[in-house]
């Protein structure tokens, strides 16, 4: 399996030929979804879904599918009728040849004073690599090997990021969730993740990618 990061929250897998998106947002590249034989959607906020970019990657290939929760299914289903699948915690699918469990419903809270909208976290054969949304979610009963660590929030802070990894305890963790985290504070961020997050952690340049297994 090959992992390529897009900007922001968005990746790309690649296996058999095959190829699934997750989270292709605003901030991602207009092309992020282009390609893609699935796409998987976390929740509803402009970061992790923009209807434009999905128009596009669902345009280009007419065979492509669309699994996400309902409050983002139902903005899509009548412009793709039968392409786009309603899933929730718990419920395991096949996109593209990968194998998916759901996990999580609630995105991280960023005020009290703010409504939480649901969020799923998508994790990809069995362990392989977990993406959770914006949520500090821990599936439960599974072992990582990847993590896409959401490393720069407004619902986070870097003791809640560590903590994470730690709880989670991946084989590696990618950042992911880092266009609004400037230059000049990647080192600190780094320096602090690498050194008490208890795990191999590292960051991708959007367009470059790694081998995963």
């Amino acid at each position: 399996m090959e992992l390529t990061k897009k900007t922001h929250a968005c990746v790309r897998l690649e296996k058999d030929g095959r190829a699934l998106v997750i989270d292709p947002g605003v901030f991602s590249e207009a092309d992020a979804a282009v390609g893609a034989d699935a796409i998987l959607v976390t929740h509803e906020h402009m970061d992790h879904f923009n209807e434009e970019r999905l128009r596009a990657g669902m345009e280009a290939n007419p065979a492509a599918e669309i699994w996400t929760l309902a409050s983002v299914a139902e903005q899509l289903s009548a412009a793709f009728p039968g392409r786009v699948h309603t899933v929730g915690e718990g419920d395991t699918f096949t996109a593209a040849g990968f194998e998916v469990e759901v996990h999580g419903q609630l995105h991280a809270v960023i005020h009290p004073d703010i409504p939480r909208v649901t969020n799923v976290g998508f994790l990809i054969d069995g362990g392989a690599v977990f993406h959770p949304g914006d949520a500090l979610t821990v599936p439960e009963g599974r072992a990582v090997d990847t993590l896409l660590l959401p490393v720069h929030a407004p619902w986070n802070k870097v003791a809640e990021v560590i903590d994470y990894v730690r709880e989670v305890a991946p084989g590696r963790a990618i950042d992911i969730h880092d266009s609004l985290l400037q230059d000049h504070a990647r080192p600190i961020y780094d320096s602090m993740i690498d050194k008490l997050g208890g795990t191999d952690h590292g960051r991708l340049a959007p367009g470059t990618g790694t081998a995963l297994g």
